[in-house]
């Protein structure tokens, strides 16, 4: 393992590699000539610095990949020429080509930009095995979150977080310094021993998204396997009527509805939770349960997913030419019967039955696409606190009220019907709005101002009587005041 040392890395006199300065510039040297030293050169080359890259076989690599200005030499000669900072980007099975140059690699600083083969494989990590092979040099690790194509985007460009960690404070310094020239964020992780998460950063998959998308696929195969089971399954064994034609089209778009609905129940679910638990504890300052602490950070995504769910279904109920179709012969023919003179043929009650259903659901689509935009960080970010509280609170609420709506007119007063279950099989709307009802209500409980005063309170510090110290306890004993002199 590396320590810090007092005596600096290169005499007070020696350029800083953080700071390009035209001609004069420090030159960084990478070994390797695959794609990330191409991008990286490229990189370096626009802000400033001078590059040179080390290849086993430099007469082999095409010069017309790198840009004007990069010297394609050996390896040995780029690690003699380099100043101060050194990029390994060869893959860690090449590690032990390199051994040969521990004397001019020697007091300079490696930058292992290699990734982890597997998750949770064991044993070290890659920059730690490169602090073995090369003890008289300072590895720090980084730049391996960073994709070639991101290196290329421009030398301003500052989107891209660079985690990066190390043994000797000096040398992490450096390449963080290196990291914001390059228009990067970089982010210290501290000691060495942080290089396997870092190695392994890469390689995880979405880690937040995991439990949101779980959810919304059994919320999708249950409503699925329910819609299956009642109007095309059960049928066609009581009375041989083939409805399978609808399971691509008709079955999937009843059930992405009802997918949104739930989940975007989901969103604020947890919301109600903990204010439960904060008005029965009376304090703020007790954790929530590790299921409902995860569960409060999950909320973006799980609304992100009934976002997803409601634009599916608008595509999806555009498709339905047949619907539509059917929607048109509709109307035909009660015009034909309004022009043959025939009372009470067109039904004021169902047409307002129609434009409630459309016009809510059109609603509440618009407001969750509002919602869904300001959840970027881009968006989000210009915000103040106030604002976003009242977009994701308050519209937030709205959506899941005019989108419970949309389903109620959609149902109108068929559930009041016996035909309207067969089987003794509910339909699927009424499934779908038992949880959003439930939040909605729970959410008009909490707003009552006895409730409402009580929490108020109790997050801005208020706390019940019972977690208040006894008022016959002596108060703890108060630090002696200092003196001018005790400074």
């Amino acid at each position: 393992m590396q320590t810090d040392m007092k005596t600096p890395l290169l005499p007070s006199s020696d350029p800083d590699p953080s700071e390009p300065s035209g001609p004069g510039a420090p030159v960084i040297s990478i070994m390797g000539s695959g794609d990330f030293s191409r991008s990286l050169s490229t990189r370096l080359v626009a802000c400033g610095f001078r590059v040179v890259v080390g290849s086993r076989e430099p007469r082999r690599v095409a010069r017309g990949l790198f840009p004007a200005g990069v010297e394609l030499l050996t390896q040995r000669e780029a690690a003699e020429r380099a100043e101060k900072v050194v990029f390994t980007a060869v893959y860690p099975e090449h590690y032990h080509t390199l051994v040969g140059l521990r004397g001019p690699l020697e007091g300079k600083v490696l930058v292992d930009v290699s990734n982890a083969t597997g998750l949770n494989r064991g044993g070290q990590a890659n920059a730690e095995r490169l602090a073995e092979l090369f003890p008289q040099s300072r590895v720090v690790k980084g730049f391996n979150t960073v994709s070639a194509w991101a290196l290329q985007a421009g030398a301003h460009d500052g989107s891209r977080q660079v985690l990066i960690c190390s043994d000797c404070s000096d040398s992490r310094s450096t390449v963080l310094q290196l990291a914001r020239r390059l228009g990067f964020s970089p982010v210290d992780l501290g000691g060495l021993c942080a290089s396997r998460d870092i190695e392994e950063a890469p390689l995880i998959l979405f880690p937040s998204w995991g439990g949101p998308i779980l959810t919304t696929f059994l919320l999708f195969l249950f409503f699925y396997g329910y819609l299956f089971l009642r109007n095309i399954l059960l049928p066609y064994l009581d009375e041989g009527t083939n409805n399978f034609y609808e399971l691509p089209l008709v079955t999937v778009n009843q059930t992405l509805p009802a997918v949104s609905l739930v989940t975007l129940a989901l969103v604020y679910l947890p919301g109600l939770l903990a204010a439960v638990f904060q008005l029965g504890r009376g304090t703020k300052y007790k954790r929530f349960p590790d299921w409902l602490d995860r569960w409060l950070c999950r909320r973006k995504e799980l609304g992100l997913m009934s976002f997803l769910c409601a634009v599916l279904h608008a595509v999806y109920s555009m498709c339905l030419t047949l619907r539509r179709a059917a929607g048109y012969n509709l109307l035909n023919a009660a015009y034909r019967q309004v022009r043959a003179g025939v009372e009470n043929s067109w039904s004021e009650q169902m047409v307002w039955r129609s434009d409630l259903y459309l016009s809510c659901g059109i609603l509440g689509f618009g407001v969750l696409t509002l919602l869904a935009i300001t959840s970027l960080p881009s968006v989000g970010n210009a915000l103040n606190w106030r604002e976003f509280t009242f977009v994701q609170s308050g519209l937030g609420y709205a959506a899941l009220t005019l989108s419970i709506m949309h389903a109620l007119f959609f149902g109108w007063d068929f559930a009041f019907f016996p035909g309207a279950y067969p089987y003794y099989l509910p339909p699927v709307y009424l499934l779908a709005l038992i949880l959003p009802c439930i939040v909605l209500l729970g959410r008009t409980f909490l707003a009552l101002p006895c409730l409402m005063f009580r929490l108020t309170k109790i997050r801005r510090g208020w706390e019940s009587p019972r977690h208040r110290p006894p008022i016959n306890q002596e108060p703890p004993e108060e630090d002696p005041p200092l003196h001018p002199g005790d400074v």
